[in-house]
């Protein structure tokens, strides 16, 4: 089976969805499956990348829509070379101009919303929602219904879905998500990543890690640390990903103002082995989101058997919860607070408990080496049907 995979963009530093993708495509090569990817992006800028697959630029596009005046051509030309098409990203034009080529053929489609129908954004952006509304009952309501299916990472992510918009009419498919946990020695990666920053040795650390972005509840996490962990000096909070709109500058205001600049350490982004050597030298991992449709770095975390502090906004949330392995709260700084200050009430034996019970959720529910076939096999059967 030949599979085309579309997304805005290949870059790394945008967060869970390509990197998700990375993982899929080394799904499909070991099923025996070929699949290229086109983005947005320029051919020089997609070659950039290091990716399993082949990465097709139409870019360079234009303005946060992404209008590339390649990409409809490019569709018509050469969609007939794929049996089956999957739309990633439901806001930009990539998946307009799959579209309007997919209209013309018999070739199955099915979509990835990567959490883009969460409330969270109706709420928290009414004014861009009037203009989502009006894009949805033009165009986009109609993609979604000619979809073969629109597959959900989680069954909290699914039922969310249902509440953005009126006249939702999907097939809806929940696929097992995931990542394949470290490729390394974590104990190496660890001394390796403590190498790079010498000043944590000896440190119980707390880590998030993603981009640094408004969603993620950074601000609060660093208000919340202040208030619990800082008061205690063997605790230092580790902040590992990329600027992406530019609010690390206010964050280190925030961090000034409480007064722990010193408690904490900003890394910047992370792969390969520094990233899992990151993880493995931490004691707890923090995401405070207000919306996350799955969180890749949260799968990643209890791959390296660390417990995960999460908010109740982060939808694989319950399947945590349901192996008591971690701590789950609001996403306000008093729940975030109230998860730090119990952490710090636990004992040596619990922590390593939950550490364990971490491991064993990512293992029977989020590795994706164990589910893979049925992954793989949600794709396969759109051309089945």
């Amino acid at each position: 089976m030949k599979i085309l995979h579309v997304i805005p963009s290949a870059d790394p530093t945008l967060g869970g969805p390509i990197e998700g993708l990375r993982q899929l495509c080394c799904l499909y090569r070991n099923s025996g499956h070929e699949v290229e990817v086109a983005t947005l992006d320029s051919p020089e800028k997609a070659a950039q990348f290091s990716f399993p697959v082949q990465v097709i630029g139409l870019g360079p596009s234009l303005g946060r829509y992404g209008f590339a005046s390649r990409a409809v051509p490019w569709f018509k030309k050469n969609i007939a070379r794929y049996d089956v098409v999957i739309l990633n990203s439901i806001w930009q034009y990539s998946t307009v101009a799959a579209y309007v080529a997919l209209r013309a053929t018999s070739i199955p489609f099915g979509v990835f919303a990567h959490g883009m129908l969460d409330p969270y954004f109706k709420h928290r952006f009414p004014l861009k929602h009037v203009k989502k509304s009006i894009y949805w009952h033009l165009l986009l309501g109609r993609l979604m219904r000619d979809a073969k299916t629109v597959f959900f990472t989680a069954e909290e992510e699914k039922i969310l879905a249902r509440q953005s918009f009126s006249n939702y009419r999907v097939r809806e498919t929940v696929v097992p998500y995931g990542t394949f946990g470290p490729d390394v020695d974590t104990g190496l990666a660890a001394n390796e990543f403590l190498k790079q920053w010498p000043e944590l040795n000896g440190k119980r650390l707390a880590i998030t890690l993603g981009r640094i972005h408004p969603k993620k509840g950074t601000d609060i996490l660093i208000e919340a640390f202040a208030a619990t962990m800082a008061q205690r000096p063997e605790w230092h909070l580790v902040i590992v990903g990329p600027d992406q709109v530019g609010w690390k500058k206010e964050l280190e205001g925030i961090a000034s103002r409480l007064g722990v600049t010193q408690r904490i350490t900003w890394i910047g982004m992370l792969t390969g082995t520094l990233k899992w050597g990151a993880l493995a030298a931490s004691e707890v991992f923090v995401l405070p989101s207000h919306q996350e449709n799955f969180g890749i770095v949260v799968a990643e975390a209890q791959a390296c058997g660390l417990p995960v502090i999460l908010s109740n906004k982060i939808n694989i949330w319950r399947e945590v919860a349901s192996y008591w392995a971690g701590l789950i709260n609001d996403d306000t700084m008093e729940g975030t607070s109230a998860s730090l200050r119990r952490w710090m009430e636990l004992t040596e034996e619990e922590i390593v408990e939950v550490g364990r019970r971490s491991r064993k959720c990512f293992d029977e529910l989020f590795n994706l080496k164990r589910s893979a076939p049925r992954l793989v096999g949600s794709v396969e059967e759109l051309t089945r049907s």
